[in-house]
C-alpha cells in the first residue's frame, strides 16, 4: 500500500493519534507519506502528487478534511477522515471510529462511498470546498467566538458561544436558489450538505448528502432565544419523533445558491471562518468525495 497523510499539527489537542495510526497500519513493503502543516504551507501544496497513492489520509479538523477533500474532488482518490479536531463533524457524521487502530483496519480492506460537496465562491473569487455546511452571520459568529476556547471546552465551546453571543446581528436576506429569487430576513443563512452539529443534532431532519442538493436554512429570529424551540425539536430528533422546526427555521432546497445580506455578514465554511463577508455563492458537486467508510456507514447511508 502507498498512502499519504496530511498532518494538521495545530488541530485539536496534539496527542499525535495519527503516530498510533501509522503503527498499526503499515506492513512489508508498504510506504507511507506524512506530510505536515502548522498552517503556514496550505494543504493543496501537499496533495499535488496525490492521485500517485492507494489513499489519502485526512489528519485534522474539518476544515484539514474540507480542504483535502476538495483537491481530491472527482479524481477518485479515496479519503479517510482522521478526527484529529475538536468538534470533528464529518467523522461523526459519517459514522467513523475515533481509535487509530479501527481506522487502520478500514484502510486495510476499504469499503468506500461517494458523498456530495459544496463548492463555495467568496466575493473575492476565491472558491474553497466544505463538506458539512457553509453560512453567514449567527453561525460564523459562534465559530468565531469559540476559535480562543475550543481547545479548552471541545465541542462545549460552540454552545457556550452561543449562548453568550444572544444579540446577533438581525439582516434581509436575497437567496437566488437554482434561479428563483426568496427574499427573507433574520439571523443567519446554513447551508446544509452533511445535517448533524455537535452532540448528535441535526439542523434538519434528513441527512441527505448523496442526493445532490443543499438544504438552505434561514435563521428567521431575532435573538438567540428564539432558536430555542428549533434546538429542542433537533433533540427530539434524535429519538426518532422528528418534530417540526417551528417558525425560526425557513427551509428551501437547491443545487446552487447566491446569497445577499443587508447588512452583509461574516462567512464560514465548514467551520472556517474567513476574513470575507457576504455576498457568496454555493454550488453543488454531486457526488465528488470519496470516501472510505465504515459497514455503519453503509448501513445509515444506503440508497
Amino acid at each position: 500500500m502507498k498512502l499519504l497523510i496530511v498532518n494538521n499539527l495545530t488541530s485539536g489537542y496534539g496527542e499525535g493519534a495519527v503516530y498510533d495510526f501509522v503503527r498499526s497500519i503499515v506492513r512489508d513493503g508498504d510506504e507511507t507519506v506524512i506530510r505536515s502543516t502548522d498552517g503556514t504551507t496550505e494543504v493543496d501544496s501537499l496533495l499535488a502528487d496525490a492521485t500517485a497513492f492507494d489513499a489519502v489520509v485526512a489528519a485534522g479538523g474539518d476544515g484539514t478534511v474540507a480542504s483535502t477533500a476538495y483537491r481530491l474532488a472527482n479524481t477518485g482518490v479515496p479519503l479517510l477522515v482522521f478526527p484529529a479536531g475538536t468538534a470533528n463533524l464529518l467523522a461523526s457524521n459519517l459514522l467513523l471510529p475515533n481509535e487509530p487502530h479501527a481506522l487502520a483496519k478500514l484502510v486495510r480492506d476499504p469499503e468506500l462511498m461517494d458523498f456530495d460537496m459544496g463548492e463555495i465562491t467568496l466575493s473575492d473569487g476565491s472558491r474553497h470546498g466544505f463538506s458539512i455546511m457553509a453560512g453567514a452571520g449567527y453561525d460564523a459568529d459562534i465559530m468565531a467566538g469559540a476559535a480562543d476556547t475550543k481547545k479548552l471546552l471541545g465541542a462545549m465551546a460552540y454552545f457556550t458561544t452561543a449562548f453568550t453571543h444572544t444579540n446577533p446581528t438581525y439582516a434581509k436576506f436575497r437567496l437566488l436558489i437554482d434561479g428563483k429569487m426568496v427574499e427573507s430576513e433574520g439571523v443567519g443563512v446554513l447551508i446544509v450538505n452533511f445535517s448533524k452539529i455537535q452532540f448528535d443534532l441535526s439542523v434538519v431532519h434528513e441527512n441527505s448528502p448523496r442526493d445532490g442538493l443543499f438544504d438552505v436554512v434561514v435563521l428567521r429570529t431575532k435573538d438567540a432565544f428564539g432558536l430555542i424551540p428549533a434546538l429542542i425539536s433537533s433533540f427530539l430528533d434524535r429519538g426518532g419523533e422528528y418534530p417540526h422546526r417551528g417558525d425560526a427555521f425557513e427551509i428551501h432546497r437547491g443545487s446552487t445558491v447566491e446569497v445577499e445580506a443587508d447588512p452583509p455578514l461574516p462567512v464560514q465554511f465548514d467551520g472556517e471562518v474567513c476574513a470575507r463577508t457576504t455576498p457568496f455563492a454555493v454550488t453543488m458537486l454531486p457526488g465528488a468525495a470519496r470516501f472510505i467508510v465504515s459497514e455503519d456507514t453503509k448501513d445509515y447511508f444506503a440508497i
